[in-house]
């Protein structure tokens, strides 16, 4: 790491420990691409309910209630790990219960739906709530104006770690494909694959990071200081007109990522034609331009400007949406495909940062406990839009797609009003 690199750390923060830190989202990105957009949705959707008319929904549904769950729990959950110095030991637990739920998916075969379902929404549920606690140490790690720098280490890493699970993956089901087998045989393996490669890749921020958050709240006090420092929140809100005017931009233009995410897979199969081989490679190949998006807006986002940074990638994912309704052959869906790594890298990273950069420093799990909020609320409007319009239409995945496209069109529209600098003296009045 060079001299500037390190004047972008918090003061005490030694380069090994960020290292740490952005290796967890090298681990659990491997979930999530393999369990939520490049494998076993489309698993789900074709064997597992049978691909019934209402199978997209049934998975855009169960992915629902899961969010609905870490809605639920997260401002709580963040209230009480600032409370009570716990970001660690909280995110331990929902990290292994996220690895022993996404094992347990290799259990699931045809006909399975309702241990399908189950499995899915305690698997993600736990990835959620640990999004959201890994996410909260990026203010302790990072200096002020290079937090999107630093959020873009951990968002470019995080890709290479879908690409390594993906990689393996990959290689696992060509073999299994190569002798005769079906998808109900190979793909519980990966699920077997993917748990493995979490467990072992997020070691290193249990061992190494630091949990510098002082307790604030007696043991006693559990409950009754969580439930306070969360009404205290809403109450001063006013004071976070532009944090609040981003969170409610992140559900908009979450709710169009958030679909492509849960239905990339099942839509390269259902609407292009797609094996499960083809599949795996183009998402391999979408995580590869990811984390270049996430790395090189990373870079320049901190002098471009968060919001500008976001506006610019919106568009491009408006570009990507108008791409993919009109491909009719696998060349231009390639195009569009890649053109979704590079703006999902950068948005995601940007939005990250720009929420530590209107969060008040002693609140950081508790305001990125909202950030959770919103985002899963986005996880709940954008794949059952596109779900519903999918059964309604009789399996019209183009037009489902079409329709995603407006929340990027709204989430421009509703940060086009925030000053990000004025969001910030706020923060900082505390």
């Amino acid at each position: 790491m060079n001299s500037a690199s390190l004047k972008s750390l918090a003061p005490g923060v030694r380069p090994s420990e960020v290292f740490s830190w952005a290796m967890y989202d090298f681990a659990n990105s491997g979930y999530t691409t393999v369990v939520i957009t490049a494998v076993f949705n489309a698993y789900f959707v074709a064997e597992v309910a049978g691909n019934a008319p209402w199978a997209t929904f049934a998975w855009t549904s169960a992915l629902a209630v899961s969010y609905a769950l870490i809605m639920l729990t997260a401002p709580l959950l963040g209230a009480y790990a600032d409370a009570h110095a716990a970001k660690k030991r909280l995110l331990i637990a929902t990290t292994l219960g996220c690895i022993l739920f996404t094992a347990a998916l290799a259990f699931v075969g045809r006909g399975d739906l309702w241990l399908a379902v189950a499995l899915i929404v305690l698997s993600n549920f736990c990835f959620g709530s640990g999004e959201n606690l890994i996410a909260a140490f990026l203010p302790e790690l990072a200096q002020g104006e290079a937090l999107g720098r630093v959020s873009g280490w951990g968002w470019s890493l995080g890709y290479f770690g879908g690409l390594a699970s993906l990689g393996a993956c990959l290689a696992y089901v060509s073999w299994a494909q190569a002798r005769g087998m079906a998808a109900n045989e190979f793909v519980p393996v990966t699920m077997l694959i993917t748990a493995a490669i979490f467990a072992a890749a997020s070691l290193p921020v249990f061992l190494f990071l630091r949990e510098r958050a002082v307790p604030t709240a007696g043991a006693r006090d559990i409950a009754r200081s969580a439930f306070a420092r969360l009404r205290d929140t809403l109450r001063h809100a006013r004071r976070y007109a532009d944090l609040r005017r981003f969170l409610l931009c992140l559900v908009f233009y979450q709710a169009g990522i958030q679909a492509v995410i849960a239905l990339a897979a099942i839509y390269a199969q259902q609407a292009m034609g797609f094996t499960t081989r083809d599949t795996i490679f183009l998402i391999l190949l979408v995580n590869i331009t990811a984390a270049l998006g996430a790395f090189l807006f990373g870079q320049v986002q901190d002098r471009l400007g968060h919001v500008r940074t976001i506006v610019l990638t919106l568009i491009g994912w408006i570009a990507t949406v108008l791409l993919a309704y009109a491909a009719q052959g696998p060349a231009l869906f390639w195009i569009a495909a890649n053109l979704v790594g590079l703006c999902l890298g950068s948005s995601q990273s940007a939005g990250r940062a720009l929420v530590g950069y209107l969060s008040p420093p002693a609140r950081s799990a508790e305001f990125f406990g909202l950030w959770g909020l919103a985002v899963k609320l986005s996880s709940i409007l954008g794949p059952v839009t596109y779900g519903l319009v999918t059964w309604l239409t009789h399996g019209d995945h183009r037009l489902a797609i079409l329709v995603t496209g407006l929340y990027f069109v709204a989430g421009i529209a509703i940060i086009a009003g925030l000053d990000a600098e004025r969001g910030r003296r706020a923060a900082l009045e505390v």
